[in-house]
């Protein structure tokens, strides 16, 4: 490695050096899938072996397309992504394929518009604020910022999802799903050596009281909405329920309703929070550009929170938004399973062979990106000049995250009304350390010291 890529580089995952069996391969991914990837990846096009199954990861953009757009239905999510979420999420969005995916999808997709995604930015403003509070109390010492954001994001997505529903206990539910992803989420042996889904994996059996509780209560209050109607701006469970596929004029059941509410709740906290919690510990790694951030947030701001109409005077806050999800990918792992004959990269691609994506090493390639591993938001000054398969923080072709613009919104007013008021600094031995359960978490949190900015 270079000396950039050692001393003057934020925090990285350290990839494989040397091929690994089925037991190193299930002993690696319990404890951090990412380590899985080999170093070359971030150097050729596509890597391909054998842990029982054929295996293949890809990094090429041209290759990625046609696995996530040209060739899409020959692709669909592996049988190891829909057993781990499949308890929790039922068939969503995230996990349904074909025509139950496309219905369910047509259906939502009116929630997620720019119009309606920005009726619902008065929610991320007032939660920017209290964050801020929070933020400031802590002033003088260290915090960690990534269960600030938990928090943040959470009461985001709550007030957007359920908003004046009594039924709904959220802490109940931020408790489940807490539960459920560190006792589900990690591989089994039973995963890496390809045993069919029907074949029980222990660690998945045991989550069942919480996740029963859980769809009860998002029961209840669907139903509870059903009856009593909206009061004041429509949340997103107001436009799910007036949702209508436009083909079939099918609407959502009580528990499709569910399922995908559960969804966004679970993806649409959980990534937010990490997008934060890594921008701002890089900010807080390199303070020229947090500096350059806070000076823009200020002109823009003075001492209020953020609102969506100040989303075009903050170019670098979105910028880093940008370079964080780049380096630090939520979604950073993605596996499909082949179901039809290909080539991909000028390699044979056979039924049943798994095709995954690693996000991660996409995102760092060496042929893709000029100095892959430093932090740098100003690549982002020119986001045409990016090919878009090459960066895909919220996946890529038909199946793209439909909450993108959501979380980019969000994540952009809550991070400027931080550094508008806040200089951020490591502390010193407590580096995150990036590890992928079922998104690419930071090991022991986020902690940084917290000072008030001044003038």
């Amino acid at each position: 490695m270079t000396r950039a890529e050692t001393f003057d580089c934020p925090v990285q995952v350290p990839l494989a050096v040397r091929p690994m069996g089925v037991w190193d391969s299930f002993q690696t991914s319990r404890r951090n899938v990412l380590e899985l990837i080999p170093e070359i990846a971030v150097r050729q096009p596509m890597v391909s072996g054998r842990t029982v199954k054929r295996w293949h990861m890809v990094m090429e953009p041209g290759a990625i397309r046609r696995v996530l757009k040209d060739r899409l239905e020959d692709y669909p999510k592996s049988d190891v992504t829909k057993m781990i979420l499949r308890p929790a999420i039922g068939e969503s969005l995230f996990v349904a394929e074909g025509a139950h995916w496309h219905w369910q999808r047509r259906a939502a997709a009116p929630a997620f518009s720019v119009r309606n995604v920005q009726a619902l930015a008065p929610v991320m403003t007032a939660a920017a604020e209290r964050a801020a509070e929070r933020v400031a109390a802590q002033a003088g010492r260290a915090a960690n910022l990534y269960e600030e954001m938990v928090t943040t994001t959470f009461e985001v997505i709550s007030d957007v999802t359920f908003s004046g529903g009594e039924a709904f206990d959220r802490a109940a539910v931020h408790r489940a799903i807490d539960a459920y992803i560190a006792s589900t989420a990690r591989v089994s042996i039973l995963d890496i050596v390809g045993a069919p889904p029907w074949v029980p994996r222990l660690s998945r059996l045991t989550t069942g009281p919480a996740m029963k509780a859980m769809k009860s209560m998002a029961d209840e209050a669907i139903t509870e909405r059903r009856g009593s109607g909206r009061a004041g701006v429509p949340d997103l469970l107001d436009h799910l329920l007036d949702g209508e596929d436009p083909e079939t004029h099918r609407r959502m059941t009580t528990a499709e309703l569910r399922d995908n509410l559960l969804t966004f709740i679970v993806a649409g906290h959980e990534t937010t929070a990490l997008t934060l919690a890594w921008a701002l510990y890089l900010c807080a790694f390199d303070p020229v550009v947090q500096d350059r951030a806070r000076a823009e947030a200020r002109a823009a701001l003075g001492s209020r929170a953020a609102t969506v109409a100040d989303l075009p005077a903050l170019g670098l806050c979105r910028r880093i938004v940008d370079e964080a999800l780049r380096l630090y990918p939520p979604a950073a792992f993605l596996s499909r399973t082949a179901l039809a004959e290909d080539r991909l990269c000028g390699r044979e691609i056979r039924p049943g062979d798994t095709v995954m994506l690693p996000i991660y090493a996409l995102q760092r390639h060496h042929l893709l990106w000029p100095d892959p591993h430093r932090f740098d938001p100003d690549r982002f000054a020119d986001p045409k000049g990016i090919d878009r398969f090459a960066y895909l923080p919220f996946g890529g072709g038909p199946r793209i995250c439909i909450g993108a613009s959501f979380a980019l919104q969000e994540a952009v007013i809550i991070l400027a009304t931080l550094l508008a008021r806040f200089r951020f600094t490591p502390v010193p031995g407590r580096a995150p350390r990036p590890v992928l359960i079922l998104t690419l978490r930071p090991e022991g949190g986020v902690w940084l010291n917290v000072a008030e900015a001044g003038d």
